[in-house]
């Protein structure tokens, strides 16, 4: 412990540190390799300064920018879909992905300020310690919704010769005109779950409801079983074709039909260098007042090189 400098910092410096932080706009959207925060000493016996507080300024940096980012990127590609296929984009965009990462964080701090970083593109999340965050540090009252939804053990607790009677129960307790229910559908059987039970058995009783039904499929193939879920939807309760991207353009169907979900790959699957995230001295002053540029630039790996000088960004 440097008892001897941070007393300094005491005396001299009536215990702030002497550093200048310059960093971009909160929320701004900057290019990859832009520098975010440039930190300078003021004071020149306290050159360690800068270093010192890396990992906890590179810490409070990275992984918020980076959960941004993904969902950010998630954004672009719905909202791109949606504009060429949804009457009402704008409506629909704000709760196209689904924030389901609480559970796959390893803290409540890290689920508070992941799911912070998701709120900045979408308004839908389950991870309630986002909104709690958003209320403490932004003072924004409820920054994230969410509907009623089934998980698989309020299904497989009825059994799987009772299905029926667990979608039906979701539908008797929060259908109803202009409302949302989630039902998550493959407990057992998707597909005999969606042509039989919501095709046939409780077909008449979701068009009666007057809301919108979500018929969740949570496992198997990402890029096939949720188109497959959606055209069968569509054959038992009808629809109008329009034009789309990927797999679903295939299909001929619009992006509003379908809405994404996002658990621990968004709030977990991620570190310091999935964007590459580093913090390194660049610039050091000589005792005549003169700046000079430092940098590593490590020639087994150029990825690795890092700017030179002081550094501005100039939109």
């Amino acid at each position: 412990f440097h008892r001897e400098g941070f007393e300094t910092i005491v005396t001299r410096h009536d215990g702030h540190f002497p550093l200048l932080i310059e960093a971009l706009p909160e929320g701004m959207v900057a290019p990859t390799g832009t520098p975010l925060v440039q930190v300078r000493n003021t004071d020149p016996d306290f050159f360690w300064l800068p270093t010192f507080i890396e990992t906890a300024l590179l810490r409070a940096v990275w992984y918020p920018s980076t959960v941004a980012t993904v969902s950010h990127g998630a954004r672009q590609i719905i909202a791109a879909s949606l504009e060429r296929t949804c009457d009402a984009p704008d409506d629909v965009l704000p709760f196209r992905l689904h924030d389901f990462g609480a559970r796959g964080a390893t803290s409540l701090e890290q689920a508070g300020i992941g799911g912070v970083a998701h709120l900045v593109s979408f308004m839908g999340t389950d991870t309630v310690s986002a909104l709690v965050y958003a209320r403490r540090f932004y003072h924004e009252q409820m920054a994230g919704f969410s509907i009623p939804a089934a998980e698989h053990s309020t299904m497989t607790s009825w059994g799987e010769d009772r299905e029926t009677e667990a979608y039906r129960n979701m539908l008797t307790q929060f259908a109803g005109p202009g409302k949302l229910v989630a039902v998550v559908s493959d407990s057992y059987d998707l597909y005999r779950a969606v042509k039989t039970i919501w095709g046939e058995e409780l077909k008449a009783e979701v068009e009666a409801s007057g809301g919108t039904l979500v018929v969740r499929p949570d496992s198997g193939d990402a890029t096939r079983v949720p188109v497959d879920t959606v055209q069968m939807l569509g054959e038992i309760f009808g629809f109008s074709v329009r034009l789309i991207l990927g797999r679903l353009e295939d299909k001929g169907w619009s992006a509003e039909n379908i809405a994404f979900g996002m658990g621990a790959g968004l709030l977990q699957k991620v570190n310091r260098d999935t964007l590459r995230f580093a913090m390194k001295a660049n610039a050091r002053l000589d005792d005549d007042g003169q700046w000079h540029g430092i940098n590593k630039n490590p020639k087994t790996d150029p990825g690795k090189a890092s700017k030179r000088y002081r550094q501005a960004v100039v939109s």
